[in-house]
């Protein structure tokens, strides 16, 4: 199937920045999409930031103008360079892939990002 592995994370301080890495490996496909997703306080996980492989994104209100996705060296690996970090970006963060030809989604295994005020 698909293999999602995460790299990054920690801590931070309000104002500073992190980075967030994913690499997919597997049954990939042209039209698949990848971004990060994190948990939230409710029942559904909250977008992030996801990118198309034509290039095309979308960011979640909260993150916009600070977050950026991208992909430097690899179509099958996304950045996430998270800057101007805030304590509300405190959170786990779910790498995530959707097959759109498929119409499936998978998860990564969650990283921890904190950041202290």
């Amino acid at each position: 199937q698909v293999r999602l592995e995460e790299a990054g994370g920690g801590l931070a301080q309000a104002g500073g920045s992190l980075r967030l890495s994913c690499t997919a490996s597997g049954h990939l496909g042209r039209l698949d999409v990848m971004g990060w997703y994190r948990q939230g306080r409710g029942n559904q996980r909250e977008l992030v930031a996801i990118r198309g492989k034509d290039g095309i994104t979308n960011y979640g209100d909260p993150v916009k103008g600070r977050f950026t996705i991208s992909t430097i060296d690899s179509r099958n690996t996304v950045h996430l360079q998270m800057n101007d970090l805030k304590v509300e970006d405190t959170d786990i963060y779910f790498c995530s892939l959707v097959r759109i030809n498929e119409g499936d989604t998978f998860w990564g295994q969650g990283t921890q990002v904190t950041v202290s005020s």
